[in-house]
Formats: structure tokens, C-alpha cells, sequence
């Protein structure tokens, strides 16, 4: 028997069915702007996947600080109407059918845990680097939530003036470079322009990495992970991880007393990470 496992994001919602560790039957909807069209589309979604296979649960990969206590998905994100209630029962009502749900990067996360990069490892670190900075903690192969769901939050750590997803977000570094420019530049121009010569763009990926390589420093020392997984869509660049890694050796150098260099890896699951983690949160669960 399958899952339906879904991935509910700000502009589109994915879904599959997962068994035996593989998708099948993939499609997308556009996320709709209420929560009654929101309701219609999940059982769409159902009635579609039912006509190739049986399933025996319903997996969910959410934005916002998802509770397992109560099914409330806490917190704000892209999709207000989905918060700060308990719809994990009013999705039960409409499946028929026994719902998990899981904040879409400790999703990601798991899907590496459980299948990917994160296998071998008990204790790791994951991080999302996109329009801003996301993650999630894991030890002993579990996500750690944290007292008020804020595990693995690190994009809030506060840098040299301002919070590691403005200093380390690909996104945020091209937008201060237009803004300085009068340009429209996205993030992978900007890194092309560094490698270049152009010293202003040399500047704002220096601190990019700079910022990248002191929050993963620290958050060896505080946690102390066998590995940090890096993902978003930067991970798909040749140059992250010999950035990054020069740029820790520096941060390691600074520090005398240091005798732990972190470990650094690139993700292999990519789009369909959340729908695959969010399997593996309801395998874990049932």
C-alpha cells in the first residue's frame, strides 16, 4: 500500500504517491487563496491519486512552525488561512484517512535522513539557503523542534549588523548590489561578476560566505553535528562547498582553541526532498 504524500508551498502544491522509498503519479496544483478552495484542491488531489493506486495515509510537508501536539500549523507564512487552528482534524475529516504533517524544511531534512546525504549520521545539521536562510536540527535521526518550534531557525541568528538570512541569502546580496547599481541582477549573476572582477560583487559574496562559514562554526561548537547538509538552490553551484570550506578555514583559524573543522555536504535530494521527508515523517510515525 501507498502514501499520498503532499507538499504545500506559497505558490504551488505538489503531490505524489510514495512506496517503497520512490514517487510515482506526480503532479501540482497552484495554490489557491482561500481555504475553501484550499479544501476542494485536497480532495482533488486525493480522488486523483486513489485512481492509480490505494493509499493508506496522508503525508504533509507545511510551511510555518507545525505542531505534532495539538495539528496546528503556528507561526505565518506565504498561506495565512492554513494557520493557528487545528486543521491537521478538519484534513483528517476530508481525507478519511490518518494525516502527519511536518514543517517543510525539517521535511527536507528527513528526506535525507532517511534516504539521502544524511543516512549514515545520527546528529546533523541542514541548512536551506535561498530568499532567506531555513533548517533544521537533527539528533539521534529525529527532528529537534525545540520548546517553541523554532529548531533549526538559524536564518533569526543575529551576524555582525543584521540576521544570517539577509548577510547569507543569495537573494538579499543580489538586491543590495541593484539597489547600489541601479541593476537587475539575480544571485548566480552576482557570483558570475565576482568571479569576474567586479570588486562590489566580490564584497557582498565575501560576506555571503563569510556569515555562512561563522553560523556553521558556531553551531559546531553548540551542537556538535557529525555533518552539516547544505541545501536550496545555491547547493547546486560547482563553487559552494570550495567557498565555503576556504572560507571556515579562515573562521577556524581565528579561533586557537578550535580542534573540530565541520564537516560540509551537498543535499541529493532537491525538489522533491519535502514530498519524500514528509513520507518519511508519517513512516516514522505509524
Amino acid at each position: 500500500m501507498a502514501l499520498l504524500t503532499i507538499d504545500v508551498g506559497g505558490t504551488t502544491i505538489k503531490f505524489a504517491s510514495f512506496e517503497n522509498g520512490k514517487l510515482s503519479n506526480k503532479g501540482a496544483k497552484n495554490t489557491p487563496e482561500t481555504l475553501e478552495a484550499f479544501y476542494q484542491i485536497m480532495g482533488e488531489i486525493k480522488a486523483e491519486i486513489t485512481a492509480h493506486v490505494a493509499v493508506t495515509g496522508v503525508a504533509m510537508s507545511c510551511p510555518g512552525a507545525v505542531s505534532k501536539v495539538d495539528g496546528v500549523i503556528y507561526g505565518a507564512s506565504a498561506i495565512p488561512y492554513i494557520h493557528n487552528f487545528s486543521i491537521k482534524t478538519a484534513l483528517e475529516g476530508i481525507f478519511k484517512l490518518p494525516v502527519t504533517m511536518e514543517n517543510d524544511a525539517n521535511c527536507a531534512a528527513l528526506a535525507e535522513v532517511a534516504y539521502g546525504a544524511g543516512k549514515d549520521y545520527n546528529d546533523l545539521l541542514f541548512f536551506v539557503i535561498g530568499t532567506g536562510i531555513g533548517g533544521s536540527v537533527v539528533l539521534n535521526k529525529k527532528i529537534r523542534h525545540g520548546a517553541h518550534l523554532m529548531g533549526g531557525e538559524f536564518g533569526f541568528m543575529l551576524m555582525q549588523d543584521c540576521t544570517l538570512s539577509n548577510d547569507s541569502s543569495p537573494v538579499r546580496m543580489a538586491k543590495d548590489y541593484n539597489e547600489l547599481h541601479g541593476t537587475d541582477y539575480d544571485g548566480q549573476e552576482i557570483f558570475a561578476l565576482a568571479e569576474n572582477g567586479d570588486k562590489a560583487a566580490e564584497v557582498g559574496v565575501a560576506r555571503l560566505f563569510d556569515s555562512l562559514a561563522r553560523a556553521i562554526f558556531n553551531l559546531q561548537y553548540a551542537l556538535d553535528p557529525e555533518i552539516v547538509l547544505l541545501g536550496g538552490g545555491i547547493s547546486q553551484a560547482d563553487f559552494l562547498i570550495p567557498k565555503l570550506q576556504a572560507a571556515l578555514q579562515v573562521v577556524y583559524d581565528k579561533v586557537e582553541i578550535a580542534t573540530i573543522m565541520p564537516k560540509i555536504a551537498i543535499c541529493h535530494f532537491q525538489n522533491d526532498a519535502n514530498l519524500i521527508g514528509a513520507a518519511a515523517d508519517f513512516l516514522a510515525e505509524n
